[in-house]
């Protein structure tokens, strides 16, 4: 018997998505046929072996959304197309070469970010951050915290005004989530992100998009707000998620006790575990088939939408043994994906560092902090593509703030 597609949605992926890929792993195999939004077709690539294969050919499993048999049959206002085409103001899109043009401009931006400078800029938002709370003797570490540090890390990066930063943080949780309001959001990143184009082409400064107009006369202003967009949205919300779902774990795991109590050499092993149990970008879009083709025994038609699903690929059990937790070293996730479109490393390394500074710095200002609710009572968001908490209360001793200057 056939059994029907199972729908991307619902609160399973909130609740307990592991054991909701075992049984889409053990009903379907590894490539599962899926339902979006409005029933929109799609296949989710769970199997570790099939996933590399997706992953490592862009030939066969191309980014080019111009082949997707269903884009003919959507909505305009379809809240899942800026995630689905990862474009952000949805206009045509670009052909292969197009895209590897701006991919060389985005990682020349990136490239130009030196990693003790960033950990410094870290330091400095997240004393601030802690400052504001300190104080009260608790706080929520998600929307006080993990969902404003890397945004403003990242907006001073990119040269954006320190006042952009509220409503970029709103937007981009809005857009990422995929809910109602998604289109309204992308609107509003489209706005500022413009805005900062023009300031930039008469006043570049030592930023990424000062760096990007520098080498990208021949895009438009639509191409170069969508590679400024990129990089915005790939490097906060994953980056935010990373940091509370590591400090979830780190308050709910005796194993890692010894980090809250000035210890820190279980802060990168706790980060790594994140990464294999519970990795902030879950599932992630998109490759469509070139042509016709078999993927885990499926047959696959040329347009066909397949998306890429990393975490279900990292709990594979032809690669991992069924109940093992430990990953100290073990770095062969997928969850900066494979291949040639895999995250540029110095972008993971971005990550890592204000990632790893975040808790570094929270736990040296706060050693006692604690959980002040059952870890029981803890939600996520509802989305299938990011995994991330809706907030992280904690109590700690109040103490004055750090920063004194203006």
């Amino acid at each position: 018997m056939t059994l029907p597609p199972v729908p991307l949605s619902g609160p399973r992926f909130q609740t307990d998505p592991a054991a909701l890929y075992r049984e889409m792993r053990r009903d379907h195999g590894p490539v599962v046929p899926v339902l979006l939004d409005g029933g929109v077709p799609a296949w989710l690539v769970l199997g570790y072996r099939e996933l590399h294969q997706l992953a490592g050919d862009p030939v066969l499993f191309t980014r080019d959304s111009r082949l997707w048999n269903q884009k003919d049959a959507l909505p305009e206002d379809w809240p899942l197309l800026p995630i689905i085409l990862r474009r952000i103001p949805l206009g045509d899109p670009p052909t292969p070469e197009q895209m590897r043009e701006r991919s060389a401009i985005s990682n020349h931006a990136i490239d130009g970010v030196g990693l003790i400078g960033l950990r410094s800029l870290t330091e400095r938002f997240a004393d601030e951050l802690i400052d504001e709370v300190c104080g009260a003797g608790h706080a929520d570490l998600i929307s006080d915290y993990a969902v404003q540090l890397p945004l403003r890390v990242t907006a001073v990066l990119c040269g954006f005004d320190a006042e952009d930063g509220p409503g970029l943080v709103t937007a981009l949780t809005a857009l990422m989530d995929g809910q109602e309001g998604a289109n309204d959001a992308l609107a509003h990143l489209i706005g500022t992100t413009t805005e900062l184009l023009t300031k930039r082409r008469t006043r570049p400064a030592d930023d990424m998009v000062s760096r990007m107009l520098a080498r990208g006369e021949r895009f438009s202003d639509r191409e170069l707000v969508e590679t400024v967009l990129e990089i915005v949205v790939a490097g906060h919300q994953s980056t935010a998620d990373w940091i509370g779902n590591s400090l979830r774990l780190m308050l709910t795991d005796e194993r890692f006790a010894a980090s809250l109590f000035g210890g820190r050499s279980s802060v990168a092993e706790a980060m790594n575990e994140v990464l294999w149990e519970d990795t902030p970008l879950q599932n992630w879009p998109g490759r469509w088939a070139s042509r016709d083709t078999h993927l885990g025994d499926r047959h696959i038609r040329a347009g066909d939408l397949l998306i890429l699903g990393l975490q279900g690929a990292n709990h594979d059990p032809l690669v991992r043994t069924p109940g093992l937790v430990r990953t100290s070293g073990n770095s062969a996730h997928f969850s900066f994906s494979h291949g040639e479109h895999r995250c540029p490393f110095r972008a993971q390394e971005m990550a890592e560092v204000i990632a790893g500074t975040a808790i570094e710095v929270l736990l040296d200002r706060l050693p006692d902090i604690d959980l002040a609710v059952p870890q029981e009572e803890l939600t996520r968001r509802p989305s299938a593509w990011l995994r991330g908490l809706t907030s992280l209360p904690v109590a700690f001793t109040s103490t004055p703030p750090l920063l004194r200057g203006p």
